[in-house]
């Protein structure tokens, strides 16, 4: 005779509990692994499918489509139960997954990592509410730690894995290594997490035209962002013709979700002081953290003059302190209940090691950049837990999957917008300093032609630029020893002089979510899902903290 089903997700046996925890993690480390693999595995892609062209599109794709649907999936879950979303959303990554390892072409890889992504966001989402349901806040925080440190794990052992799994069987396997670690996540929660419903979906109407119309608005503004100062310039009829569409659409969607019946996003959520603070705080972090992070090893072999290896290393202290940090803040929170320190304290540690970083020149030494962003991942590990965790805890237990996936769509957001910002501020940064960095007596014996030439900062980031820079100077006869001793120390000193440009915005960043966590309201933790009654409509509501 089968066991009854629980009622609750406090009705759950420890054993349960526990199992469908490691279930959960297991799928957010698969998700979080794939983007580390795939990218060590990206060069040997592009020169077995060709397309180079595409390169940045691989990303793209799988990027736009785990952003669009988090706020999407966060509803549903709430309506219809974590279970059926988390069982789906690993599937549907494991065979999406083997699609890629497939792929005869970049197109076709393209198409499948936007199906890929799909899958990454609902599993996202689903992760961080699962948790939410089966602890309450006040025992919360150190499992949500744990959960935040997946991430400092993957990027660890994923470039190892990518690396070993590339130069071993082949790229594929960067995609079929999905699919022996779904299945195991995947048993775990189909035999030990039970199926159970926050709200009774016979009382809900799925909100198809504010679904569309929030993917409309999204996914031509993700567009321009990855898009605007690389492959058009950001005054383009192409970008500003996205933006546009993004804009009119997004209003469109204001008006939709304010007329819904079961708005597929319950803009009740924002007039929730704490829930607007903590999404305001993570989208500055989140801004600051992705976009200038991806910098750091850019620093390190071009500016450094360090191997390809030393930059891939340099952010392991990173990594390792954010992870360390991020397990040790959740304790803190879960046995102090307090999670605003945790919040003021690690955006202004973040804001410290940021500035540290764009103090750095030619001269700065291997260990004081291994310093800085160490400083910079304790700053970001010990606020990483708060926002989930304050959120959850501020609103009412029936929407905490909508809850949960706004604070992962604007993280995404907030990491997208940092990375192109600070690509814009780098590429124009580079060409005036690169000029001002070259002795006078080059700049007045070369013709204006040949320097413009030069101007090109991806000339000094691999070594495929190496080759290309000395095939410019072979062109303009300059190809003397002087010569590229002068415009590489000139090109360390223009990328050393943007990249502190950058680190600097991102460190000012990091200090307005410093005086943004000072407005963050504490209340207790609860000690329990269960709350008294408060119903809260889906079209507007009071929210608990408001």
């Amino acid at each position: 005779m089968a066991a009854a089903q629980p009622d609750t997700y406090q009705d759950l046996s420890p054993r349960a509990v526990l199992a469908t925890v490691i279930g959960v993690m297991i799928a957010m480390l698969m998700a979080a692994l794939d983007q580390t693999i795939v990218g060590t595995a990206m060069p040997r892609i592009i020169s077995e499918l060709h397309g180079f062209e595409h390169y940045s599109a691989v990303v793209t794709a799988y990027m736009i489509a785990s952003t669009a649907i988090l706020p999407i999936a966060g509803k549903l879950s709430d309506v219809y139960g974590r279970k059926p979303f988390l069982l789906v959303g690993v599937l549907w990554f494991m065979a999406t997954s083997a699609l890629c390892g497939f792929a005869g072409d970049m197109l076709q890889l393209v198409i499948f990592r936007a199906l890929q992504g799909l899958g990454a966001g609902v599993m996202q989402t689903m992760a961080f509410t699962t948790i939410a349901d089966l602890y309450p806040p006040a025992k919360r925080g150190r499992v949500i730690g744990i959960a935040a440190s997946v991430f400092g794990l993957s990027s660890v052992i994923g470039p190892l894995i990518g690396g070993f799994l590339t130069d071993g069987p082949g790229w594929r396997y960067a995609f079929y290594v999905n699919l022996p670690v779904g299945f195991v996540a995947l048993a775990i929660l189909y035999f030990f997490f039970p199926h159970i419903r926050a709200q009774k979906a016979a009382d809900f109407r799925i909100d198809y035209a504010g679904s569309l119309s929030l993917v409309a608005s999204i996914v031509p503004v993700l567009l321009a962002l990855s898009w605007g100062g690389r492959d058009y310039a950001w005054a383009s009829p192409t970008i500003l013709g996205l933006l546009l569409t993004g804009v009119v659409f997004g209003a469109l969607f204001f008006v939709v979700e304010l007329r819904a019946a079961h708005p597929i996003v319950n803009l009740a959520l924002f007039r929730n002081a704490i829930v607007s603070v903590a999404l305001s705080t993570a989208f500055l972090t989140s801004a600051a953290m992705f976009g200038a992070v991806l910098f750091i090893p850019l620093f390190v072999q071009s500016v450094l003059g360090s191997s390809a290896t030393d930059s891939g290393k340099i952010l392991m202290p990173l990594t390792l302190a954010l992870l360390l940090t991020a397990v040790v803040a959740g304790q803190g929170i879960s046995r102090t209940g307090r999670y605003r320190p945790f919040a003021i304290g690690g955006a202004a540690m973040g804001a410290i090691g940021m500035f540290l970083l764009s103090r750095m020149d030619p001269s700065t030494s291997y260990f004081m950049v291994v310093r800085n962003v160490a400083i910079l991942g304790v700053g970001l590990g010990a606020a990483m837990p708060v926002f989930n965790l304050a959120v959850q805890n501020a609103v009412e237990a029936r929407v905490v999957g909508s809850a949960t996936s706004m604070v992962q769509f604007v993280r995404s957001i907030g990491g997208t917008l940092g990375v192109a910002a600070f690509g814009s501020v780098l590429a124009s940064g580079f060409a005036p300093a690169f000029r001002r960095a070259l002795p006078a007596d080059i700049v007045a014996d070369v013709s204006p032609q040949p320097i413009a030439a030069l101007t090109d900062a991806q000339l000094y980031m691999t070594s495929a630029g190496a080759k290309q820079l000395e095939a410019i100077l072979n062109g303009f006869g300059l190809n003397t020893d002087a010569m590229i001793d002068a415009v590489r120390q000139a090109a360390r000193i223009a990328l050393a002089g943007s990249l502190r440009d950058v680190f600097e915005i991102a460190a000012a960043l990091l200090l307005a979510a410093t005086a943004l966590a000072l407005f963050l309201r504490e209340i207790p933790l609860r000690k329990t899902n269960q709350r008294a009654a408060e119903p809260i409509a889906d079209n507007g509501a009071e929210l608990h903290g408001a």
